[in-house]
């Protein structure tokens, strides 16, 4: 026993594990209580890779903020409330009105003085492929990750139009495979079979559902975990104020994922409690 402890101890400090976390509005808050859970059970990520609102919770977990406190953070800030007209052809809102916030809660201003390897998903509009940061601005790529087509105006970097990364590529692994032994997905967009229409509102969101849940299908092989909780389809993805209610989901399904996952777990050298 001891000499099975001390090979699980050897293993799990080398061991490089890489988490994935897609888009999903208010929904991305259930990443921070899966993250709160694999920390619970000693499963330390040691790189982040997230599309818009996983990328804004990726930056925040990497700079070295808990996921308890990066919920505060979220609830405090009623980060839509920084929401400003553009005034442009391309959107009806200026995400860059958001640059002093995330500047505010997140100090770190480049990639490089991260503590923790992150990258950040956007799409290329003209080109239409997935562009990854991994150095550089760091808010300027978290802008361009959850700069939604339409309602946002595109961000600019290197004379390219970028706009949110979900649109071609909402759970990012690719940067992860063949650089980490153990890959998880969270993915805040499960589909709901009996979703209901009724109104310009719900058909948007709807179709914005579906048109992001294509391009995970192919992407969830490469995870060795997958979380994805169904109680999602009760929220959507603009209900910030059930943040807590999301965060817990998250917590309590992915406590359930470990449970189930502890077979997979034992065979990569991670033994959990």
């Amino acid at each position: 026993m001891v000499d099975r402890l001390r090979l699980w101890t050897i293993d799990i400090n080398i061991m490089k594990i890489g988490v994935a976390l897609s888009g999903g509005g208010a929904r991305g808050v259930v990443h921070l209580g899966a993250l709160a859970a694999l920390e619970e059970k000693g499963i330390k990520p040691t790189i982040i890779s997230g599309v818009s609102s996983g990328a804004i919770i990726g930056a925040l977990y990497a700079y070295g903020m808990k996921p308890q406190e990066i919920l505060d953070t979220l609830v405090k800030t009623k980060i839509f409330r920084y929401l400003r007209p553009a005034w442009s052809k391309f959107g009806f809102l200026n995400i860059q009105k958001l640059m002093a916030i995330y500047k505010l809660y997140l100090p770190v201003q480049r990639f490089e003085d991260l503590p923790m390897k992150l990258y950040i998903s956007a799409a290329d509009i003209r080109e239409g492929k997935t562009v990854f940061f991994t150095e550089g601005d760091l808010v300027k790529a978290i802008l361009a990750s959850s700069c939604m087509p339409v309602l946002f105006a595109p961000i600019e970097i290197d004379n390219k139009l970028m706009v949110d990364g979900g649109i071609i590529n909402n759970l990012p692994v690719e940067p992860l495979v063949g650089e980490v032994d153990l890959i998880i997905g969270v993915h805040a967009n499960p589909t709901n079979t009996q979703y209901n229409i009724s109104s310009i509102k719900s058909m948007i969101e709807r179709t914005f559902h579906l048109a992001i849940g294509m391009n995970v299908r192919d992407r969830v092989k490469y995870c060795d975990i997958f979380i994805e909780p169904p109680a999602l389809c009760d929220y959507s993805i603009f209900e910030i104020s059930k943040a807590k209610e999301i965060y817990q989901i998250g917590y309590e399904y992915t406590l359930r994922v470990i449970e189930e996952s502890k077979p997979l777990l034992e065979r990569k050298g991670i033994l959990v409690p």
